[in-house]
C-alpha cells in the first residue's frame, strides 16, 4: 500500500487542529485537490510525514484501503488517527471514488469532482 502525505488542515479556532494524511491510490488528485483547498482557505501548514499517532484523520478512497489501514491501526500503540473513506463526506453519496487508471479522461473528471466536493465537506466540518 502506498500513499502520500497531505498538509494539516487546521481549525481557525482555539483548540487541537486536525492533523490528516490521505493514504490512497488516488492521491495525486485528491492531494491538489485538498492542497488548494487549504491554501485557498489560508489553513495550509507544512507537509508532513507521520504516523497513526500523528495524525487525527487518514482519508481513503476505497474499502482495500480502508481495510488496510484499519489493521495496520490495531498494530500501533497510542493510534489516535480516525480512519474514514474520503466519500463518507461527499454531498452527492458517492462513497468509493474509483480509481481511473484504467478509464479515460471522463473517469479523471468525475474523481476530481468526487474529491472537490469530499474535501471541501471535510474542510467544513473540520472548521
Amino acid at each position: 500500500m502506498t500513499g502520500r502525505c497531505v498538509p494539516e488542515a487546521r481549525k481557525l479556532s482555539a483548540g487541537s487542529p486536525p492533523r490528516i494524511c490521505c493514504n490512497i491510490c488516488r492521491s495525486p488528485i485528491a492531494e491538489a485537490v485538498f492542497r488548494k483547498l487549504v491554501t485557498d482557505q489560508n489553513v495550509s501548514d507544512k507537509v508532513t510525514k507521520e504516523d497513526f499517532v500523528t495524525f487525527d484523520y487518514m482519508l481513503c478512497m476505497d474499502e482495500s484501503n480502508l481495510r488496510d489501514l484499519t489493521r495496520k491501526s490495531h498494530q500501533v500503540n497510542n493510534s489516535k488517527a480516525k480512519i474514514e473513506l474520503l466519500g463518507s463526506y461527499d454531498p452527492q453519496k458517492q462513497l468509493i471514488i474509483e480509481d481511473p487508471y484504467y478509464g479515460n479522461e471522463s473517469d479523471f473528471e468525475t474523481v476530481y469532482q468526487q474529491c472537490l466536493r469530499c474535501c471541501r465537506a471535510f474542510l467544513e466540518k473540520a472548521h
